[in-house]
C-alpha cells in the first residue's frame, strides 16, 4: 500500500499538541484561493519550477521525452500540458531549478519516518498528524498508518477540511485521538466562491463527527474579505456552541507565505493574495469565542 505524499515535517508545533511529525498527503477536494500549499491540490506528481536558480546547462532539454522544456522568444518555457511528470528533468537538474513535488511512499517508509521522533512525542505529549491537501482522499492508506501508530502508543491526529464522504472519516475514527477540522465560513455561497465547493457536506460531516466522542479542534483561517468580519465569526461561534466534543477553537490569521509558491506551480496570477488581518481583529475574534465558553488557542504575535 502506497501513499502520495508531498512533505513530512518533523518537530512541528502547530498541528496538534506537543512536538509532532506532520505527514502532508497530496491531493485536495477544495481549491481555496488563499491556499498556502498550492503544491498539495492536485492528486498527482508535479514539477515545481524555480527558474531563477537555472544555470543554463540544458540538461532538462536533453532528457525530457516530451520536449516540455523549450525556448520561446528567447525565454525559458516549461509546458505543463504535455509533461508526464516522469522526473527525468528534476533528477538531472543540478541547480535545483526543477523539483518534483509528490512521491509515492510505502506504509513502512512513512512509519519509519514517524518513528524517528518517538522520544520527542513522549517528552512533549506530541504525536503524528496527517494533513494535506486533504488526507482523507487517501483514507485507506491514512487509516492503516494511524492504526500502526496507535499500536506503537503514538498520539494521532487528522487535519481535514471535511469535504469528503463521511465513510472516509468513519474509517479513521477508531485510530484517531484528535481531529483538526476546518471551518472557513458558514455562508455556502461565499464558501463556493472562494474554495470551489459549498459547505453543506462539510458542516454535516462535522455535526456527525461531534457525536462520536472524539475530541475536535476547530481551525478557522481568518481572511479579510472572506470571513474576518465579526458577523461571520458570530455565525461560526453559534454553530460551534451546539456541537459536542469541541476541545478548542483555533483562529489562524491568514499569511501570504504560500503566494511565493504559486509561480513555481504555474498558477501565478490565477489566485488572489489577501491581506493579513490586524492584530486587533484577531484579539476580538479570540475574545468572541471565549465569551461563548469555548477554549481558544491563541497564536503568539
Amino acid at each position: 500500500m502506497n501513499g502520495l505524499i508531498f512533505d513530512i515535517q518533523h518537530f512541528s508545533i502547530y498541528d496538534g499538541p506537543g512536538i509532532r511529525t506532520t505527514v502532508f498527503m497530496k491531493g485536495c477536494s477544495l481549491n481555496c484561493e488563499w491556499c498556502h500549499n498550492p503544491e498539495s491540490i492536485k492528486s498527482k506528481k508535479e514539477v515545481q519550477t524555480y527558474f531563477f536558480k537555472c544555470i543554463g546547462c540544458g540538461r532538462c532539454f536533453e532528457v525530457c521525452p516530451q520536449g516540455a522544456h523549450k525556448i520561446i522568444d528567447s525565454e525559458r518555457f516549461y509546458d505543463r500540458e504535455i509533461c508526464l511528470s516522469c522526473g527525468k528533468c528534476t533528477s538531472n537538474c543540478y541547480s535545483g531549478a526543477l523539483v518534483m513535488t509528490g512521491s509515492e511512499m510505502t506504509l513502512e517508509e512513512v512509519i519509519e519516518e514517524i518513528s524517528r521522533d518517538l522520544p520527542f512525542y513522549s517528552d512533549s505529549e506530541g504525536g503524528v498528524t496527517f494533513s494535506g491537501g486533504e488526507p482523507l482522499l487517501q483514507n485507506k492508506f491514512v487509516s492503516k498508518a494511524l492504526e500502526i501508530c496507535r499500536g506503537k502508543g503514538i498520539h494521532t491526529a487528522v487535519d481535514t477540511a471535511g469535504n469528503i464522504p463521511y465513510n472516509a472519516i468513519e474509517e479513521v475514527i477508531p485510530y484517531t485521538n484528535l481531529f483538526l477540522y476546518d471551518i472557513k465560513t458558514m455562508d455556502s455561497d461565499v464558501h463556493k466562491k472562494f474554495t470551489g465547493a459549498g459547505n453543506g457536506r462539510i458542516l454535516d460531516n462535522l455535526s456527525k463527527l461531534s457525536k462520536t466522542g472524539i475530541p475536535i479542534r476547530i481551525r478557522i483561517p481568518v481572511i479579510p474579505g472572506v470571513n474576518a468580519s465579526m458577523s461571520d465569526m458570530v455565525s461560526i461561534a453559534d454553530f460551534c456552541t451546539v456541537l459536542n466534543n469541541i476541545e478548542a477553537v483555533e483562529p489562524l490569521a491568514y499569511h501570504s507565505l504560500g503566494a511565493g509558491k504559486l509561480e513555481s506551480m504555474g498558477i501565478a496570477g490565477d489566485k488572489k493574495v489577501f491581506s493579513v488581518p490586524e492584530k486587533k481583529t484577531m484579539v476580538e475574534i479570540y475574545e468572541l469565542f471565549e465569551s461563548r465558553g469555548l477554549k481558544v488557542i491563541r497564536k503568539p504575535g
